[in-house]
């Protein structure tokens, strides 16, 4: 019989990470784990098996799909948006035929098991494109349906994703004569702003929030690359993580759509900041702003409305502004410093 598993791809990366972690903690799923790099020290014990190898491999997830059986996957493994806009092909590349490789994985799996494999999709407030600063600071919450116009090539690869996620879902084989019984039960998820205590930062636009965290930490000056004002919405990994496996365990005819944003706090960068000093006084910054890096973040809400979410699904954050830096960043930093 083939082991049944949970398959989280992207492990190594901050999501991941807490995923994993959290998952694990519960000690009732078996943890199938696949990045392109070398397995991190952290993943260690914590993983039925690891995987290193690439997405892109077809013949690698054949053998997969072969070997176990997978109810969930997470599909966590991207290239985030500074760093795709300096390869946007190769972004495109994994971001999407990526995707589409693990939505084929997914429904392949659902028609030989019987039922659909659930596939857990984290988007990102990239797939918005506010069209300009005026319009964003008059705006109240901004909904899943609104402004999905991105102007980077993550944005863009996240929105078509969920796009796809809904057509492997609902469309798929449509005009086939024995269309299939079973498709796959995808679940999107866009998050904001994601700030970690365990993880470094690596290649978001977002990451001036948690940079400034961690270089406060490490007692290095930090060159902040957005205006003080600047302001999009935040949440902390835990949150993110629960998130995540409330959407995972509700039920499907609670769902009344495919596609949730969520969120926690939209403080500014200088209010990250004055947080930031709250653990780490003699921290020190000053601003750099980048103007190609300050228009992206300005093209994000400064809100979203998770309305959908709380609703269908009862998501509540666990963390505020303040009990985010005060009891989880700021003494979970210190420590790992």
């Amino acid at each position: 019989m083939r082991n049944e598993v949970i398959l989280v791809t992207g492990a190594n990366g901050e999501v991941g990470h807490g995923l994993v972690k959290e998952i694990n903690s519960k000690g009732n799923y078996q943890i199938l784990a696949i990045d392109i790099k070398p397995m991190d020290e952290f993943l260690a014990g914590r993983c039925m098996r690891f995987i290193q190898g690439d997405i892109l491999d077809k013949n690698l997830l054949g053998r997969i799909s072969s070997e176990y059986e997978i109810k969930t996957i997470y599909h966590l493994a991207s290239i985030l948006s500074t760093k795709a806009e300096y390869s946007p092909e190769i972004a495109h590349q994994i971001n999407v035929e990526g995707t589409i490789n693990l939505l084929r994985l997914a429904f392949d799996l659902s028609q030989w098991q019987g039922i659909p494999v659930k596939f857990i999709f984290p988007s990102s407030i990239a797939v918005y494109g506010i069209p300009n600063i005026d319009v964003k600071n008059n705006e109240d919450k901004i909904k899943e349906n609104e402004y999905c116009q991105p102007i980077t090539m993550y944005g863009i690869n996240k929105l078509y994703c969920e796009h796809l996620g809904r057509y492997y879902s609902l469309h798929y084989h449509q005009l086939s004569k024995d269309r299939p019984r079973n498709t796959i039960d995808f679940r999107c998820i866009r998050f904001p702003g994601l700030i970690s205590a365990d993880t470094i930062p690596s290649g978001g636009t977002s990451d001036y929030g948690p940079e400034m965290l961690h270089s406060a930490a490490q007692n290095r000056p930090y060159q902040c690359f957005v205006r003080p004002d600047t302001r999009i919405p935040f949440m902390v990994m835990p949150d993110a993580v629960r998130a995540m496996i409330l959407l995972e365990k509700a039920k499907k005819e609670n769902l009344t759509q495919l596609i949730y944003n969520v969120t926690s706090f939209s403080p500014s960068a200088s209010e990250i900041w004055e947080m930031v000093k709250m653990g780490f006084s003699n921290a020190e910054i000053s601003y750099a702003v980048n103007p190609s890096r300050q228009k992206i973040v300005d093209s994000w809400p400064a809100d979203v409305d998770d309305e959908s979410a709380r609703r269908d699904w009862g998501w509540n954050p666990d963390y505020g502004l303040e009990r985010a830096f005060i009891n989880y960043l700021i003494p979970a930093v210190k420590s790992k410093y």
